[in-house]
């Protein structure tokens, strides 16, 4: 069975990143776009970023434009965007799909490793990936990030 850490992943500024480097680390996993009505949850992903860091959570961010083409700007546009207007230091990835046969590999994984394979629905999809790089749960793009204290304490003790 595969772990967060098979997987590799373009970073929003072009480099290829390995994602192991985020085993054994609580990682929330989420796509999101910069002309949602849900983009002001890059806040609240901020938040528990900051809160939950030195912890062991990383919150690792994936614009898509696959909803509504909410996410048209480039890699650059996006970065900016998110610094800018919601203060983003968690790390953000290239614009990536996330359903159908051009989605990222680590999408379709961690759809199956939910045990939920349907298309995610929209944007701010999430999901949260134990310490030993495996999914522990599939979270709705409308749950408000603050909503994850309890399922992010209960990967943090794991």
């Amino acid at each position: 069975m595969s772990t967060l850490g098979d997987f590799t992943a373009t970073t929003i500024d072009g480099r290829e990143q390995d994602l192991s480097q985020y085993e054994g680390q609580v990682v929330l996993v989420v796509n999101t776009a910069s002309e949602c009505g849900l983009t002001p949850q890059y806040e609240g992903l901020e938040e528990l970023h900051q809160q939950y860091g030195d912890q062991g959570l990383v919150v690792l961010g994936f614009p898509c434009n696959q909803f509504g083409a909410q996410e048209p700007g480039s890699d650059a546009e996006v970065a900016s965007f998110c610094q800018k207007n919601y203060g983003v230091s968690f790390p953000m990835f290239s614009k990536v799909e996330v359903n159908g046969e051009g989605q990222h590999p680590l999408f379709a994984w961690l759809k199956e490793a939910s045990g939920d394979t349907s298309d995610i629905a929209w944007n701010f999809g999430k999901f949260l990936v134990g310490r030993d790089g495996r999914t522990v749960t599939r979270i709705g793009p409308r749950t408000e990030p603050g909503e994850l204290t309890d399922p992010i304490d209960e990967a943090l003790a794991a």
